[in-house]
């Protein structure tokens, strides 16, 4: 079977990635505006958690036919590490350490095993 950007296998994680950038400015986009009301954050959060939900649906309900619910929950949590860090180093302009690099690389590690079988 030839590669595909619409495969079952493949567009899933393509829109997995998406769906984190909008979750992640979601939840974390409005700490670099902390003087506005935190009623206002949490409008704006929702309005952009749509979105990020409209994305990873699909995600799972396409995966779904190739993966596993747990290796798609999996697929998505290292997903969320890697949108999370660069989100925090060129958004929030805040460094990541050694420690951070480890915790991230066992988190990933413990992905592993659960496409081993």
């Amino acid at each position: 079977m030839p590669f595909s950007l619409n495969s079952a296998a493949v567009l899933p994680i393509l829109l997995l990635v998406l769906s984190n950038v909008f979750m992640t400015f979601a939840w974390y986009g409005h700490l670099k505006y902390t003087s506005s009301p935190l009623y206002m954050a949490v409008i704006a959060s929702w309005g952009i958690a749509f979105f990020e939900y409209c994305l990873a649906v699909p995600a799972n309900r396409i995966g779904h036919e190739v993966y596993s619910a747990a290796q798609l929950k999996t697929m998505q949590e290292v997903i969320t590490l890697l949108v999370f860090a660069g989100f925090s180093v060129f958004w929030l302009k805040e460094s990541l350490t050694w420690n951070h690099a480890i915790g991230f690389c066992l988190i990933a590690g413990g992905a592993a095993f659960v496409f081993k079988g």
